[in-house]
Formats: structure tokens, sequence, C-alpha cells
């Protein structure tokens, strides 16, 4: 008896070791899940304002892939057939492509300043083939 009792034990402490060890690996997987889902992209979201003209991204939402739901205005609804946001170097950049009359493939390509809360960079206006320096400001 004594020796089924020992191999009892030691049979149920092997089932709870395989029960911990695969909640903690459910547990880190479901962790890793959660910090994908926050890519810090976020933060663009809203209405960001170009002072020099008064025209507006609109960024709706992002995917942490960081695919965005843009809209762009001056003042009325310019179509964007492309709005993606990247980290490289630990900054967030933004790609807006905009294809509409007077707009056929201009693009913005620009750069998150967490301190000031702007965007700035560069837009391409693609039917004069000039480049111009520019900067979004958060509209509250």
């Amino acid at each position: 008896m004594g020796k089924t009792l020992v191999t009892t034990i030691m049979i149920v402490l092997g089932i709870a070791l395989l029960i911990t060890s695969d909640c903690a690996a459910q547990s880190k997987k479901q962790t890793a899940t959660e910090t994908k889902g926050k890519s810090g992209f976020e933060v663009l979201e809203g209405r960001w304002l170009r002072p020099d003209g008064g025209y507006i991204i609109q960024i709706r939402s992002i995917d942490a892939s960081g695919k965005m739901d843009a809209g762009y205005f001056n003042p009325r609804p310019i179509n964007v057939s492309k709005a993606q946001a990247t980290k490289e170097s630990g900054k967030i950049k933004v790609f807006v492509e905009l294809n509409d009359v007077g707009y056929p493939g201009s693009t913005y390509t620009l750069t998150y300043d967490p301190k000031e809360d702007v965007l700035r960079g560069i837009y391409y206006q693609a039917a004069m083939k000039q480049s111009f320096d520019v900067y979004f400001t958060r509209m509250k």
C-alpha cells in the first residue's frame, strides 16, 4: 500500500506541475498579445490642422499594424488612398497619400513630435512636382 500511495502522490504532483506550467505559458502568451495591441500609434488619433492653409488630416482610427482610417480636408474632403503609421528608430512616422482631382499622388511624410504634440515633415505636391516643409498641430 505504501508504494501505491507514493505513486499516486507522484502522479498528482506531476499533473499539478503540468497544469501550472500550462497556465504560466498561457499568461505569457496573453501578455504578449496585449502588448502587441498597444502599439503607441493611438496617440495619433484626432484632428490635425496645417496652420498655413487650414488643411486638416483626421485620423479616425489606427490599428496595431499602423493602418489608419484617415480623412483629408481642404476644406472639402479629398480622397485618401493610403494612410499608414510606422515606427523607425523609436519615432512614429506617418505617411498619407492623396488621390483626387488636383491631388493625383500627392503625399505627406510626417514625423510625430511628442514633446510639442505636432506632426512635422514634407508635403509633396505631385501635380507641381514640388516639396514643402509643413507641420500639423492637434485640434482641441
